[in-house]
């Protein structure tokens, strides 16, 4: 048979029955929609994690006191319990070869009031270097100076969140707040950043890290200190180098503190959400297990109801070939259709995804490749039977079937 007669024949064959067609290939839309849908989602979600991180500071390590111990996360076993880090390891840490500078940061949370508003949230002690390592900038006003920390001022820097909860639409800068019943006087105001991983700036207050340690927590050792590398590609080396320079700091032998890096941050997120995608696209795929048993189905009807058709195209020389060929190009027809039609839907989703600014999703080449490809191995191994048994009817006997 002439590869265009198979394909009106195909054609022919599939519109006698629109309805019974169009709902055979509706597990094959549906699966297929689902699968890119899916993996849509969690590229989109993988590249926003991947931007938050970044987004926290360049070539960033953050040391925490205490050990990270598995099943416990990153922030929760450093902050507050701990208190490995001092003062004395910030000069430590400067003093190693391709550090470009370090922020150490003590933080608690405290209730703010001001203007008759109040509010519960992260207060920060933190020295100048925290913009340039963390990647923030000031909207208005100035950031903590080193006059301020040697001083032990009551000065103080509002994230965005926070200026907008205790002063709505008014300008926050020269007013003065309530920490824990002492007095600050708001000298700036961050520009908003958003969504910026463990512990995002907008939602937090910035004081003198003097001040914090003396007069507000009254601690003197450090919750966490922030370290920004020079050059990216010396990233494992400058941990190394730290990890070190604080063993022989602490006259320890078993390290008691932690280094993670933005890698190690996101390589365990990047591997989590791989596994939740593989997960659900796994579970979307089982409608194309149904569809394709739905296409086998509808195509073993088929052959019963064309048994007289088969018989007399064999009867006039039709060979066992041409008729495997004509039903498993009907099923493979079904399913490319179906694939077609579930891509259209899948990329609709993701479009709706992205509309709504939940998440920006990516549909990738590979997942609509693969969507092609599985359908057309939907329609061959699920058609191949049907077809088969069609090509083995007995001409003789399927010209007698009633």
């Amino acid at each position: 048979m002439k590869i265009i007669d198979i394909i009106n024949e195909t054609y022919s064959a599939l519109s006698s029955n629109k309805a019974r067609s169009g709902l055979t290939m509706l597990g094959i839309v549906i699966g297929i929609a689902s699968v890119i849908a899916m993996v849509s989602i969690g590229n989109g979600a993988k590249q926003s994690i991947q931007s938050s991180i970044e987004g926290l500071g360049s070539n960033l390590l953050t040391i925490l006191p205490g050990i990270v111990q598995p099943g416990r996360g990153i922030v929760s076993s450093g902050r507050g319990t701990a208190q490995t880090l001092k003062n004395e390891d910030i000069d430590v840490i400067k003093n190693i070869d391709g550090v470009a500078a370090v922020s150490p940061e003590v933080s608690r949370r405290f209730q703010i009031v001001a203007m008759g508003n109040n509010t519960n949230t992260t207060i920060t002690g933190a020295i100048p270097a925290y913009l340039n390592v963390h990647n923030i900038a000031i909207a208005n006003g100035s950031f903590i100076s080193e006059a301020n920390e040697r001083s032990i001022g009551r000065q103080a820097v509002l994230g965005a969140t926070v200026a907008t909860d205790l002063f709505a639409d008014e300008d926050p800068l020269g007013k003065t707040i309530r920490i824990n019943k002492i007095n600050f006087n708001v000298i700036g105001v961050l520009t908003a950043k958003g969504g910026a991983g463990f512990s995002g700036p907008d939602d937090m207050v910035f004081v003198p890290l003097s001040t914090m340690q003396k007069i507000l927590s009254g601690v003197d050792y450090l919750s966490m200190m922030a370290v920004s590398v020079a050059d990216k590609d010396n990233m494992a080396e400058v941990k190394d180098l730290a990890i070190n320079a604080l063993l022989n700091k602490h006259r320890v032998t078993e390290v008691d503190f932690s280094i993670i890096s933005q890698e190690d941050i996101l390589g365990t997120l990047t591997t989590v959400i791989d596994t939740f995608t593989l997960f659900l696209a796994a579970i979307a795929s089982i409608s194309l297990l149904v569809g394709g048993i739905g296409i086998m189905n509808m195509m073993l009807t088929t052959v019963t109801e064309r048994t007289k058709e088969i018989g007399l195209r064999k009867a006039i020389g039709a060979k066992r070939k041409d008729i495997n060929i004509q039903f498993l190009s009907e099923a493979v027809m079904l399913t490319f259709i179906g694939g077609f039609f579930g891509i259209v839907l899948g990329w609709l989703i993701s479009f709706i995804v992205t509309s709504t600014g939940i998440l920006i999703t990516q549909v990738s080449l590979s997942s609509v490749l693969l969507a092609f490809g599985v359908s057309a191995g939907i329609g061959i191994i699920f058609g191949y039977y049907p077809a088969r048994r069609a090509g083995m009817l007995n001409p003789i006997d399927a010209l007698r079937y009633e």
